[in-house]
């Protein structure tokens, strides 16, 4: 069962980012051929008017087939002959509806069970919070060059940034501190720690306070995603840290488990995290300017909006198709990396 839910929300954030796609085509008048989600042999399909509507064998990806997307057409409502305008739409909607999701998941989230606020509720002895002179009852409102929001967001930043000192600035009563803190290897917990505790803490907002928090809590997201890529690209992270769709899914499922041990309500709350986590991952890993990701296809846009030079099709589409390839090839490794995984544990 736990596995079967992690494939549900899995499909369910693809299904919302080709919705996306779908949505802003049928308002630019562009013909779409086939609407699926998965991957591989059709197992269910139907046609409704010009769009055949179908669920694949795989229950990885998903697509919004547009006529003249990757081919040259004739048809005065394919996708290759919209504005740069419209079809810069098109591709945008689909991260943007990843996003969009993880804002509404969000809302209900804060909304129903609060946050944990960024104020420090113990120091430890002998670590660099204490050393620095913070103490508990101290809120935290950035971290370096970035606005903390939430308590989890000082692990966060704390793990991305164990081999440097950063300045932390804190509000106490009515006095704003700052102070500069290196994080310390703990050989109990295996890995970097500042020296605080918190997090325990719930407060409910709002509606103003809720709506904003959201939008705070996607940024959140967003920054783990970005900081992530950051450390890929610098070795900071390897091969064995990465996950694919396989990897997901088990960790989902892992999760779903440890949750149920406890109750319905904390399933639900474990699942919600986990969906606002992956819609934000899949909206900003489609924005990289990479060939076949919506990225690479918008910056394709944004050149040719500069230079006002069109990109010939021909070329546009072998450019996707080798990106695609290349993808698909990334997918494969990954996933073997995954399964490799789970025979080691």
């Amino acid at each position: 069962m736990n596995i079967i839910i992690a494939i549900l929300i899995f499909s369910f954030i693809i299904f919302f980012h080709e919705m996306g796609h779908f949505l802003l085509a049928k308002k630019n008048d562009v013909r779409v051929n086939e609407f699926s989600i998965g991957m591989g042999p059709r197992i269910f399909h139907f046609t409704r008017g010009e769009t055949t509507y179908c669920l694949k064998a795989l229950p990885f990806g998903g697509s919004c087939a547009m006529e003249g997307e990757d081919e040259e057409s004739n048809d005065d409502r394919a996708f290759n002959k919209k504005t740069l305008w419209q079809k810069f739409q098109i591709v945008f909607a689909g991260p943007f509806f990843n996003l969009l999701l993880g804002f509404l998941l969000s809302l209900i989230l804060i909304g129903v069970n609060g946050y944990s606020p960024a104020v420090i509720e113990d120091v430890m002895d002998g670590y660099p919070a204490q050393e620095a002179g913070l103490k508990a009852g101290d809120e935290i409102t950035k971290l370096g060059g970035y606005n903390v929001h939430f308590y989890n967001e000082v692990s966060i930043y704390t793990f991305f940034h164990n081999d440097e000192p950063f300045e932390v600035t804190v509000k106490r009563n009515d006095e704003t501190i700052k102070t500069t803190v290196t994080p310390k290897y703990s050989e109990e917990d295996k890995r970097y720690l500042v020296g605080i505790t918190g997090g325990v803490a719930h407060v409910r907002p709002g509606i103003i306070g809720t709506i904003t928090h959201s939008f705070y809590y996607v940024k959140y997201q967003v920054y783990m995603v970005v900081e992530s890529l950051k450390g890929l690209f610098r070795g900071k992270f390897g091969l064995n840290d990465l996950s694919g769709p396989v990897g997901i899914v088990k960790s989902m499922g892992d999760t779903y488990n440890e949750a149920a041990k406890v109750s319905v309500i904390s399933v639900i709350f474990t699942m919600l995290n986990y969906m606002i986590l992956l819609t934000s991952n899949l909206g900003v890993m489609n924005l990289l300017p990479i060939p076949a990701l919506d990225g690479g296809r918008i910056l394709i846009y944004i050149v040719e909006g500069i230079t006002r030079r069109k990109m010939p099709e021909k070329v546009e589409g072998y450019i996707n198709i080798i990106g695609f390839f290349i993808l698909m090839a990334l997918m494969v490794v990954v996933m073997g990396n995954d399964i490799r995984k789970l025979f080691m544990r």
